[in-house]
């Protein structure tokens, strides 16, 4: 979710932590038996591992701002919630880091919380031939790695299941895994990575933290709901904000009447194309100003002028984009991808009867705290306890499976691209786990 650029001072951070080093031995135990020190936003307590569960992290790169640093660290650092800290009932037990620059922060880490720093994914997962821990997370995101042809960063997210597989087989036991954001770049590497979750019997959570942020206005769609046409309009580049854009979509149009069903074909679209689709009605322009009412980073003035013509922080010029979505019950979903136009997500929906579209913006605290990610990690931390996804996989599976068709699209200069493989099926849940409330503690 975070720009790949985006960095710290390695030497701040240090700093900081050490700062942050003292630790707090007064607090009464909460009902679970989870220590819950003080809320501090300057100073804060180290978090005792009493009654918490030991944890694996798997990752490319543990550095400033990357997705490890965001996920593992509140898991490490505990975060605000609610006007108090919230301890997770999980701790770090052991890290993995893939590759290590020169920002790296895994090893002083490692250091200050007694975390195990591995050499292997089997050494993270195991101590004296038996699993070490509860919980695996999986973060393929960030770091130095290959581009296909296609474009495609060849994140090793299912080489790395395999091997986690192969462990569990090895010592005879299982635990959930968490894989952070789209499962693979292929959609056939996606579905074997679930599969070893069925062979062998372990729960698998997967996706960003777009669908459980704040949203305003707080727009839960009824289950069943008569959704004929939706769209998401957002900014960013092709892969990784593109399944955000799917994502948000997604967790949306899945409350459909009837379900989810999957996908016939997709068609990605960029440049003038754009616009000559909406103007031939591919996509819809009263959708798009509904949505747009929902954002608070509209750049004034013409959409077709401001869309590709400057950079915009970290994000380079790049013109419009869209991903035109068939689904296989009719409805029709659209990803338009405006780098220029705005810097938000925003969703809307033209639900049948209705007169006015259904719409929401997705709220994104910015870096450096990046508070979306208090809203995955609260579900992260249902999932460990429980054992079962707070939302189908499925959704995940089917999210990569059509951006890996939108760039098969791209990759042939807009070719309408069937999907009989994307009969992917599923009921969305009652509550999809959106937080409520204000993002700031009160």
């Amino acid at each position: 979710m975070l720009d790949r650029e985006a960095r710290l001072s390695r030497r701040k951070f240090l700093a900081a932590s050490a700062a942050a080093g003292l630790t707090f031995s007064e607090s009464s135990p909460a009902d679970d038996g989870v220590e819950q020190p003080p809320l501090s936003r300057t100073r804060p307590a180290k978090l005792s591992r009493k009654n918490r569960k030991p944890l694996a992290c798997l990752t490319t790169v543990y550095r400033p701002l990357s997705h490890s640093y965001h996920i593992a660290g509140r898991f490490i650092h505990g975060f605000a919630l609610n006007g108090r800290m919230h301890v997770p009932k999980q701790y770090i037990h052991s890290l993995f880091v893939d590759q290590k620059p020169d920002n790296d922060l895994s090893r002083d880490l490692a250091k200050q919380h007694n975390i195990r720093l591995a050499r292997t994914i089997e050494e993270a997962l195991t101590e004296n031939g038996k699993l070490a821990v509860d919980g695996v997370l999986l973060i393929g995101e960030h770091g130095n790695y290959p581009l296909n042809d296609k474009g495609q960063v060849l994140y090793p997210r299912f080489e790395w299941m395999e091997e986690i597989a192969r462990v569990f087989r090895k010592v005879g036991r299982s635990v959930p895994v968490f894989n952070d954001k789209h499962l693979s770049y292929t959609f056939a590497k996606a579905r074997k990575m679930l599969q070893r979750g069925r062979e062998l019997n372990f729960p698998i959570m997967a996706g960003s933290s777009l669908p459980v942020v704040w949203r305003r206005p707080e727009l839960e769609l009824k289950l069943d709901s008569p959704i004929e046409d939706a769209l998401v309009a957002t900014y960013g580049p092709l892969e990784i904000y593109g399944f955000h854009g799917l994502e948000t979509l997604q967790t949306m149009v899945e409350r459909r009447k009837g379900g989810e069903t999957g996908v016939k074909a997709v068609t990605c679209l960029v440049g003038k194309e754009v616009w000559k689709a909406g103007d031939q009605g591919r996509w819809s322009w009263d959708l798009l100003e509904a949505a747009l009412a929902r954002a608070e980073s509209v750049n004034p003035g013409d959409i077709r002028e401001n869309t590709g013509c400057m950079k915009v922080l970290t994000h380079p010029a790049t013109p419009p984009t869209a991903f035109l979505i068939e689904y296989r019950d009719g409805t029709r979903g659209t990803v338009l991808l405006l780098n220029g136009h705005l810097r938000d997500f925003v969703f809307a929906a033209k639900l049948r009867g209705e007169s006015r579209p259904a719409s929401c913006l997705f709220c994104l605290p910015p870096p450096p705290g990046a508070r979306f990610f208090d809203a995955q990690v609260i579900n992260l931390e249902k999932f460990f306890e429980t054992g079962k996804a707070p939302y189908p996989v499925e959704r995940t599976l089917l999210t990569t499976g059509v951006l890996d068709a939108a760039i098969e699209s791209h990759h042939r200069r807009g070719e309408r691209i069937e999907t009989p493989e994307l009969e992917v099926r599923y009921t969305a849940p009652a509550d999809s786990g959106f937080l409520r409330g204000s993002i700031a503690d009160e």
